[in-house]
Protein backbone atom coordinates (compact mmCIF):
# COMPACT_ATOMS: atom_id res chain seq x y z
CA UNK A 1 0.00 0.00 0.00
CA UNK A 2 1.32 3.32 -0.86
CA UNK A 3 0.43 6.12 2.27
CA UNK A 4 0.48 9.49 1.92
CA UNK A 5 3.14 11.57 4.30
CA UNK A 6 0.42 14.52 6.13
CA UNK A 7 2.74 16.66 8.68
CA UNK A 8 1.30 18.72 11.54
CA UNK A 9 2.22 22.04 11.45
CA UNK A 10 4.02 22.31 14.91
CA UNK A 11 6.33 19.43 12.98
CA UNK A 12 7.29 22.39 10.71
CA UNK A 13 8.67 24.13 13.97
CA UNK A 14 10.56 21.76 15.21
CA UNK A 15 12.71 20.39 11.89
CA UNK A 16 13.29 24.23 11.42
CA UNK A 17 14.35 24.48 15.37
CA UNK A 18 16.38 21.59 15.44
CA UNK A 19 18.18 22.29 12.22
CA UNK A 20 19.40 25.72 13.05
CA UNK A 21 20.27 24.33 16.59
CA UNK A 22 22.84 21.94 14.54
CA UNK A 23 23.65 24.21 11.73
CA UNK A 24 24.99 26.25 14.73
CA UNK A 25 26.82 23.23 16.14
CA UNK A 26 28.97 22.48 12.95
CA UNK A 27 28.02 23.55 9.43
CA UNK A 28 26.77 20.72 7.41
CA UNK A 29 25.07 19.31 10.50
CA UNK A 30 21.93 20.60 10.22
CA UNK A 31 21.81 19.32 6.67
CA UNK A 32 22.41 15.63 8.14
CA UNK A 33 19.75 15.53 10.63
CA UNK A 34 17.27 16.81 7.86
CA UNK A 35 18.55 13.61 5.87
CA UNK A 36 17.89 10.88 9.05
CA UNK A 37 15.07 12.53 9.43
CA UNK A 38 14.09 11.48 5.78
CA UNK A 39 15.61 8.35 5.79
CA UNK A 40 13.58 7.31 8.68
CA UNK A 41 10.17 8.64 6.92
CA UNK A 42 10.65 6.61 3.85
CA UNK A 43 11.20 3.41 6.43
CA UNK A 44 8.17 4.56 7.77
CA UNK A 45 6.27 4.84 4.52
CA UNK A 46 7.34 1.48 3.54
CA UNK A 47 6.48 -0.47 6.51
CA UNK A 48 4.53 1.78 8.97
CA UNK A 49 3.45 -0.95 11.63
CA UNK A 50 6.88 -1.88 12.31
CA UNK A 51 7.27 0.66 15.03
CA UNK A 52 6.12 0.81 18.46
CA UNK A 53 3.11 2.37 19.81
CA UNK A 54 3.91 4.21 22.78
CA UNK A 55 0.96 6.25 23.39
CA UNK A 56 -2.82 5.59 22.38
CA UNK A 57 -2.54 4.65 18.55
CA UNK A 58 1.20 6.97 18.05
CA UNK A 59 3.97 4.85 17.07
CA UNK A 60 7.40 5.82 17.14
CA UNK A 61 10.60 5.55 14.54
CA UNK A 62 13.95 6.66 16.11
CA UNK A 63 16.39 8.27 14.56
CA UNK A 64 19.62 6.31 14.40
CA UNK A 65 22.75 9.33 14.78
CA UNK A 66 20.78 11.72 16.29
CA UNK A 67 18.67 11.55 19.79
CA UNK A 68 14.92 12.43 17.67
CA UNK A 69 11.91 10.33 17.06
CA UNK A 70 9.32 10.76 14.96
CA UNK A 71 5.66 10.31 16.08
CA UNK A 72 3.29 9.23 13.69
CA UNK A 73 -0.45 7.64 13.63
CA UNK A 74 -1.93 5.41 10.53
CA UNK A 75 -4.99 6.73 9.52
CA UNK A 76 -6.11 4.74 5.94
CA UNK A 77 -4.22 5.33 3.73
CA UNK A 78 -2.18 8.56 5.18
CA UNK A 79 0.77 8.66 7.85
CA UNK A 80 -0.12 11.82 9.85
CA UNK A 81 3.17 13.05 11.54
CA UNK A 82 2.57 14.31 14.82
CA UNK A 83 5.87 15.04 15.85
CA UNK A 84 9.81 14.91 15.32
CA UNK A 85 10.74 15.27 19.01
CA UNK A 86 14.33 15.51 20.90
CA UNK A 87 14.13 12.51 23.47
CA UNK A 88 14.95 14.43 26.28
CA UNK A 89 11.81 17.05 25.81
CA UNK A 90 8.60 16.43 27.72
CA UNK A 91 6.46 13.73 25.99
CA UNK A 92 3.25 16.00 26.91
CA UNK A 93 3.65 18.55 24.95
CA UNK A 94 3.26 15.82 21.24
CA UNK A 95 0.55 13.98 23.26
CA UNK A 96 -1.78 17.00 23.24
CA UNK A 97 -1.93 17.06 19.90
CA UNK A 98 -4.13 14.06 18.97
Amino acid sequence: MDYVLVFRPEVREELDEAYSWYENQQTGLGDEFLECVDEILNRICQMPESYAVVYSDIQRAVLQRFPYAVYYRIVSSRIIVIAIFHGRRNPKTWQQRN
